[in-house]
């Protein structure tokens, strides 16, 4: 795929949008967030507007976190909408759809392997990056970045891979976190605010999910729900479940972890993550998900038993 030029694609653009997937994780608020203040600096006379669902509080003190629309208002149709870390289809874009379909031109960016073609006017997708961040990173013009896009780009790397932990991380990924740090923010306290720091009720969660999972596939398998029921007696959200199946999968002896939630009566949005021995995005794509080779999703309805009986069998069918 040809690399393209932001500066090129934007040009005459006089109302750029900015959108990713719902949901929002690390890599969605910070590749948001990081092209947000480079179009800000590169175009200071363009309107630069990010709609996101509301992200997690892990992200509140990010610079430009306020200025991201939660609310999807009606606006006049944009000359330039980039969808980002956005994987395989614009239904994962929510409330932002009407924005995409609406553009003059549309922009996507993204890493995720299910994603190969891209559906914008304009693509750009690079599998072997570890985060949206860093491809953004390789598509931007030095000489416009700051601290501000470093910060936001950094946010969405060490979200991406783990802090450097996961498979993803290549020697490019490492080159290019370096390169960030450079602009003198404070990686340190990012990595423990955004990344290790939990509230209470995520602990309370961890700890219920932990001590209910099932192992399966004699043992290299492990998987754990939270019901609907039970997020409304913790009064908790989706984003208090953020980090359970990658604490899951440090199980020793686990290749591959699966976790789920009800999101609707009998439907559950599903998380994979696994070693080399799995590539789960084919195992998520079987079922219209998609995602990494070691980390995917996908949603399926049904009872839990359905569901895990229906993901067991593509992952016994991929399993080295």
């Amino acid at each position: 795929m040809n690399k393209i030029n932001l500066m090129e694609v934007c040009k005459g653009a006089n109302r750029i949008g900015i959108s990713a997937h719902i949901r929002p994780d690390g890599d969605a608020v910070g590749s948001c967030l990081a092209l947000y203040h480079y179009l800000k600096h590169c175009m200071p006379e363009a309107y630069v507007k990010v709609f996101l669902e509301n992200p997690p509080a892990c992200f509140s003190k990010m610079k430009g976190i306020e200025d991201i629309d939660s609310q999807f208002p009606e606006q006049e149709p944009f000359d330039v909408f980039f969808v980002l870390d956005v994987a395989k289809d614009q239904e994962r874009l929510g409330e932002a759809t009407k924005y995409f379909e609406q553009a003059k031109k549309t922009v996507n960016i993204d890493h995720h392997i299910s994603n190969a073609r891209g559906s914008g006017d304009v693509n750009y997708v690079l599998p072997e990056a570890a985060a949206t961040c860093q491809v953004l990173f390789e598509l931007m013009d030095q000489q416009w970045m700051n601290a501000k896009v470093a910060e936001a780009l950094y946010v969405g790397i060490i979200h991406d891979c783990g802090v450097f932990q996961y498979s993803n991380t290549t020697p490019r990924t490492l080159e290019v976190a370096a390169n960030l740090v450079s602009y003198g923010f404070n990686f340190s306290q990012l990595i423990e605010e955004t990344f290790y720091e939990k509230t209470y009720l995520q602990n309370q969660l961890l700890g219920r999910a932990l001590m209910e999972s099932i192992r399966f596939m004699e043992g290299r398998c492990i998987v754990s729900c939270v019901d609907r029921k039970t997020m409304e007696f913790y009064g908790a959200t989706s984003a208090d479940l953020d980090g359970i199946v990658n604490q899951l999968r440090n199980t020793k002896g686990v290749d591959c972890a699966v976790f789920m939630y009800e999101i609707s009566p009998m439907t559950f949005k599903v998380s994979l993550r696994s070693n080399e021995k799995l590539d789960v995005s084919k195992v998520a794509g079987f079922f219209g998900g998609g995602g990494h080779v070691r980390a995917a999703g996908c949603t399926l309805n049904g009872t839990f038993h359905d569901v895990i009986n229906n993901v067991s069998a593509q992952i016994e069918k991929w399993i080295q």
